[in-house]
């Protein structure tokens, strides 16, 4: 019996019991739906996060003081002195795989602009750090190295300082403002990029030179920070060591010492969260897939039962000559069949269900073919594994006691 009749004898056996088939296949329509939906979901929120960390500068690197421990006690970063502007100037002059670098001190206080006030945090930075953060300029231009030089009180603003210290929309570049009691010039307006995927405003800034903010407001000679960016995500540790190796030689560090500074990159960061995301998503498949498994169970149990009701027509069939092999092929491709249209059908809910989510939900949605290929995979080894055993005890029966059963 050659396959073609074995494809239309299955045909036809699925044929006439079309509802206890379409029961029978719900099971893998709702596992390759949910297996689908759950992995689109899982790998845009991936997708998503990688996205705004790449917003944010994904080859961006921080460095913090740190590691200092004194009576036994970690000091908070922000009152530690480690990092001098000789640092910054090193790493400037001597780096290899650092594409910018900015030095980093802030101070949160009230900006204040007629009757309007907003309480909001000042960056003194170098002029790297536009590109670093990859911020753009909106309108106006950025502070200059000779407002550096003279810690000129100018600075840079965001859209939500704009919103709220000029509510009548009057352009603020030109305009004074007050942080606190100290007037500064405004001279540009940043490019608005809304807020990241920690839920931080990444409109909320002003920036002013380093310079004017450690003399002019805080008072300080050592830096909070600072901020720089590889010439490639690739290149993120080899600068990193490079980083690490300049600062411990400035600072006079032993082999047996600790750092006394903090380096993180983002690349570390967008790890982590892929770990998270990559670990989310694996779960909800998982508990998806039950029910394929739950299907694949209701596709062993359908074959029992059809084996059983067509025990006389095996028996006839093995008689005017078809083989075991013939047998176990037409049950084979019954459960495969099933298995198979289900998952056609489910792939389709499956796609549905994530534009539904993404359009009603607005939760970021991203299918991958490698998802819908995996589907149908584990769809064809459902209806193999699931359908083998009954198949196989159709093909073993008797002939005879097959056509004397009742």
């Amino acid at each position: 019996m050659n396959g073609t009749n074995l494809f239309k004898i299955a045909l036809r056996a699925l044929a006439n019991n079309k509802l206890r088939a379409f029961l029978t296949m719900l099971g893998i329509i709702i596992g390759v739906a949910s297996v689908i939906t759950m992995l689109a979901i899982g790998q845009g929120s991936k997708k998503s996060i990688q996205t705004q960390i790449a917003e944010m500068g994904s080859n961006m690197i921080m460095i913090h003081p740190g590691g200092d421990m004194r009576g036994g006690v970690r000091r908070d970063p922000s009152e530690m002195q480690t990092l001098k502007l000789e640092n910054y100037e090193k790493l400037r002059d001597e780096t290899n795989f650092i594409a910018a670098i900015s030095p980093n001190v802030s101070s949160s206080g009230q900006l204040i602009n007629g009757s309007n006030n907003y309480p909001s945090t000042i960056y003194g930075v170098g002029l790297d750090y536009l590109e670093i953060r990859q911020l753009k300029i909106e309108s106006g231009e950025m502070f200059t190295e000779a407002d550096i030089q003279s810690s000129a009180k100018v600075c840079v603003i965001g859209k939500t300082i704009v919103d709220n210290l000029f509510p009548d929309g009057s352009d603020p570049v030109g305009h004074v403002i007050r942080f606190n009691k100290i007037p500064f010039q405004i001279v540009g307006v940043l490019e608005s990029k809304g807020y990241n995927s920690m839920g931080m405003d990444q409109d909320d800034v002003v920036l002013a030179p380093y310079t004017t903010v450690m003399k002019r407001i805080l008072a300080i000679t050592y830096l909070n920070g600072i901020y720089a960016s590889a010439l490639s995500e690739d290149m993120t540790d080899y600068a990193t060591e490079e980083i690490s190796t300049i600062l411990r030689r400035e600072h006079r560090l032993k082999d047996s010492d600790e750092d006394d500074f903090t380096i993180r990159s983002q690349q570390e960061l967008s790890s982590m969260l892929n770990s998270t995301t990559d670990l989310m998503t694996t779960l909800l498949a998982c508990i998806a897939g039950i029910s394929l498994i739950v299907g694949g169970i209701g596709i062993m149990n359908i074959m029992y039962v059809s084996v059983t009701e067509r025990t006389r027509e095996i028996g006839l069939r093995m008689s005017v000559g078809a083989r075991g092999i013939d047998i176990l092929s037409q049950f084979l491709i019954e459960a495969i069949l099933i298995s198979i249209t289900g998952g056609i059908i489910g792939v389709l809910i499956g796609c549905g269900a994530s534009w539904v989510v993404k359009n009603i939900a607005h939760w970021p949605i991203y299918i991958q073919p490698w998802s819908i290929f995996l589907s149908f995979a584990v769809c064809t080894v459902t209806g193999i594994f699931f359908g083998w055993y009954p198949a196989k005890k159709a093909a073993d029966l008797d002939p005879i006691d097959a056509i004397r059963y009742e």
